[in-house]
């Protein structure tokens, strides 16, 4: 695993599952909500400082998802992609990576091509079976409760660069 983790320099993440609990919420007026965790986005922006790129496939459409990219400094951003590999080959066409130089963590039946191509797949543990059963890697926590920031922690040690974003930026 650790070998694999060395050559990411991209992290493709689904939405709804993965950076969410996977609840859509709409309120009387017709306002989506949906819930992120702030310890998920620190993770992001940890693997960013550390050269990494993020981006998001996503099946569905939301503005939430477009303010919550932005916060985050995500440029790669595909809404609406129910073949998620056209969109992740968009990706690698654009960036000019290679599969070995990616990781993904998907939940549901509509991101295991992707996890197939990528050097590196993830799950969180709520994930589908079939999902699981794909995955490199899978998160002790559930998507939207830390799986995300689980993945970015593995990420920077796999890469050796724990010491260096976190240990001396918090001074662990």
């Amino acid at each position: 695993m650790d070998n694999k983790l060395k050559h990411i320099e991209l992290l493709l993440l689904d939405v709804d599952g993965v950076m969410t609990d996977g609840r859509i919420i709409w309120d009387a007026n017709g306002t989506e909500t949906k819930f992120f965790n702030v310890k998920d986005g620190h993770g992001i922006k940890l693997v960013q400082r550390a050269g990494i790129q993020v981006g998001i496939i996503t099946g569905r459409v939301s503005p939430v998802v477009d303010l919550r990219a932005k916060e985050l400094g995500i440029e790669i951003l595909h809404q609406g992609s129910l073949q998620k590999l056209d969109s992740y080959e968009q990706i690698t066409s654009s960036t000019g990576l290679a599969d070995h130089q990616i990781a993904y963590m998907g939940d549901d039946l509509i991101d295991i091509p992707v996890m197939r191509r990528v050097g590196f797949s993830a799950a969180p543990s709520d994930a589908l079976p079939d999902v699981l059963k794909v995955a490199d890697y899978v998160a002790a926590a559930r998507g939207g409760w830390g799986a995300v920031r689980e993945l970015c922690d593995l990420l920077l040690k796999g890469r050796g660069m724990w010491q260096q974003i976190v240990v001396e930026r918090y001074g662990l």
